[in-house]
């Protein structure tokens, strides 16, 4: 592999040696930061800028061709957080039949000499590369011969069990946000506003439609409160929503999934921006109504409900 494969769209034309570690890092859990501020330890006292290789697509999409990895986030907003914590350098690098093939010393090779290992942080069970060959020991004497070290962080875990993206994505989608916010951060949406039929309008509440360019991970079919921030149009961060997710049974028999978001006290064209939502409660099921009045009665509930969990009004 050329340096050129790296995503080279905000870094220097070399980093040069380096503290890394690599990874989906997908919502960036607790567990992925306790293994980020290791990377960014071990750089610091070595005098050496800290790398974390991100991998996209999901390497489970590779392996298992038409596989499809519901996101905790969307790649860029990975990166984000691992920047604010202090990696210098959050990479993100395309992971395709190419990097799958090489054995784990090879591919470290390849970054060269864009990215020059000198200290590489891995969890205990880690390991990289052709058939999972790059495991902590292997890479020990590998770092021998080459010339880097191996530090190993513990995985981080709660009374239930290791925390992981993995296990973050079957609380999402068991409805869990509760748990979601105490492994990571909010459950996150990200999608840009699109027009719809307007019929959250005629009925008094009007939404903005999402439409993702990502596989987000999507919680069960229902009425959730929410923060919303739309940087392009000066919303939020933090700005209180109702956020629907579901088919709309009232009025359709054969609906597709809605995303739609609801911004309390907010009268304004949202259409073409990037709209984030971060996922709090679930205020209840979604349910097929009988007729409108009684939809908009519970409509109104749904807000006061909102306003009293968000503190607002």
């Amino acid at each position: 592999m050329k340096p050129e494969a790296l995503e080279r769209a905000e870094l220097p034309a070399s980093i040069g040696p380096a503290a890394i570690t690599m990874g989906v890092f997908d919502g960036v859990h607790r567990g992925h930061v306790a293994l980020l501020e290791a990377t960014h330890r071990a750089a610091e006292a070595r005098g050496l800028p800290s790398v974390a290789l991100v991998f996209d697509p999901h390497p489970d999409e590779v392996v298992r061709p038409g596989t499809s990895v519901p996101r905790l986030a969307p790649l860029h907003v990975n990166l984000r957080h691992i920047r604010a914590l202090g990696v210098t350098h959050a990479v993100a690098h395309r992971f395709d039949e190419h990097v799958r093939s090489l054995d784990a010393q090879a591919f470290l090779d390849s970054l060269h000499p864009t990215i020059v290992t000198r200290v590489l942080v891995m969890t205990p069970d880690a390991a990289f590369g052709r058939d999972r060959g790059g495991t902590v020991a292997v890479m020990r004497a590998h770092g021998r011969e080459a010339g880097f070290e191996v530090e190993v962080v513990e995985p981080v875990a709660d009374a239930d069990a290791e925390i992981s993206s993995s296990r973050l994505r079957e609380a999402v989608a068991a409805g869990d946000l509760a748990s979601v916010r105490r492994l990571a951060r909010p459950a996150y949406l990200e999608g840009t506003v699109v027009k719809g039929d307007h019929r959250g309008r005629q009925l008094g509440y009007p939404t903005a439609n999402l439409r993702f360019d990502y596989v987000p991970a999507m919680p069960p079919l229902g009425i959730y409160t929410g923060r919303v921030s739309v940087p392009d149009r000066g919303v939020g961060p933090g700005h209180p929503a109702l956020v629907s997710i579901g088919v709309r049974p009232t009025f359709h028999s054969e609906g597709q999934l809605l995303v739609e978001v609801h911004l309390l006290d907010f009268d304004g064209d949202l259409y073409g921006a990037p709209l984030a939502v971060e996922l709090y409660d679930r205020l209840r099921e979604e349910r097929r109504f009988d007729d409108v009045p009684a939809l908009v009665a519970q409509m109104h509930q749904d807000e006061a409900d909102a306003r009293r969990l968000l503190g607002r009004g």
